[in-house]
């Protein structure tokens, strides 16, 4: 692979992940107002298990280039970006493309990396840091002494809103497989086994009155427990439908179904609030305050990372040619930690 060829992994429909295809051709040129950025690290996350599957609630039509985020060096700038930008190293939040040893992004996008983090350690929050941080702080609104479940502690947003929340004072509650306990435990989460437990009834034990916010990934039956575990003014964050990743039919219907439900309870007159999270948002509305946030979010959580607030261990880091098996990794779910991918 040289400099000036660009190598990208392509999803050519629904397949196995054998059944990714690569594609090379000449590094684009930016235009104005936009950046090549030449990717050191990109991810493995649970929304290309689902675009792998046509299930990802709007993933574009096939074929297409999966990787939601990207970490690496400027390459090449285009018309009207500043020149110092060259090899400095930034993330972009992508939804698509990341899985490219070079993309284009508008420079408007780029957050800069800070000195200490490598592009893998980087790579580990970028998707998932904004996420559990916007959750969190911009969503649930969480405070010191309040009480919290996150589903799927262990998984790659849960671990990252269970370890915030910890830094903000908050008690974590959080559903896991019963290998993960003692992991948990020594972070100060309290855990709960979600296969061998009824998770409902363990919650209401440990916390008679409810908890202030629950932050659920499953959907189906999991987002109506989770609203009945809601203390008085308390919120329910739904952020995801990985209950019904191997369904067939609409991949639409589990999320408006979510959406439909949590809108009602909201209008319900008990003080509680429900909502499902897209950190995609308001960017068509306002472009500019969606990236405000977004790099207001994620510089918050690189500095967590910094800090040692939040830990993010790599389960495992290939070469972009091995997507395949990265992929098969990943939905393996005998991992912890995040799969990088790098170039």
């Amino acid at each position: 692979m040289t400099d000036q060829t660009l190598v990208q992994v392509v999803l050519p429909g629904i397949v196995e992940p054998e059944g990714l295809q690569v594609r090379r051709a000449a590094v684009p040129q930016p235009g104005a107002g936009q950046i090549v950025i030449a990717m050191e690290a990109t991810g493995v996350s649970f929304a290309e298990q689902q675009m792998r599957r046509g299930r990802y609630y709007d993933q574009p039509p096939f074929p297409f280039v999966p990787g939601y985020d990207v970490v690496g060096r400027v390459y090449a700038v285009g018309a009207g970006v500043e020149p110092g930008l060259l090899g400095r190293r930034v993330a972009v939040l992508t939804k698509v493309g990341g899985w490219s040893s070079h993309l284009l992004a508008d420079v408007r996008d780029a957050v800069e990396v800070p000195e200490g983090l490598t592009a893998e350690q980087a790579e580990t929050v970028v998707v998932n840091g904004i996420t559990a941080w916007q959750m969190l702080h911009r969503k649930a609104r969480v405070k010191a002494g309040q009480t919290v479940l996150v589903h799927g502690a262990s998984g790659g947003v849960g671990s990252v809103l269970a370890q915030l929340a910890l830094a903000a004072g908050v008690t974590v509650i959080g559903t896991a497989s019963a290998r993960n306990h003692d992991a948990l435990r020594a972070a100060g989460v309290i855990p709960v086994d979600y296969r061998a437990d009824n998770v409902p009834e363990r919650v209401r034990e440990l916390a008679p009155r409810g908890v202030d916010a629950v932050f659920d990934h499953v959907g189906g039956r999991s987002v109506i427990d989770s609203w009945h575990l809601l203390a008085p003014h308390g919120t329910l964050v739904s952020y995801g439908t990985a209950s019904t990743r191997d369904d067939t039919g609409s991949k639409q219907w589990p999320v408006l179904k979510i959406v439909a439900r949590t809108t009602l309870w909201t209008l319900l007159p008990n003080g509680r609030s429900a909502s499902f999270f897209n950190i995609w948002a308001g960017k068509k509305l306002n472009q500019d305050r969606f990236r405000a946030r977004l790099r207001t979010d994620l510089t918050e959580v690189f500095a967590a990372l910094r800090r040692g607030d939040i830990v993010t261990p790599i389960a495992a880091q290939l070469p972009l040619a091995q997507a395949a098996e990265a992929l098969r990794l990943a939905e393996s779910g005998t991992v912890s930690g995040k799969i990088v991918l790098t170039n």
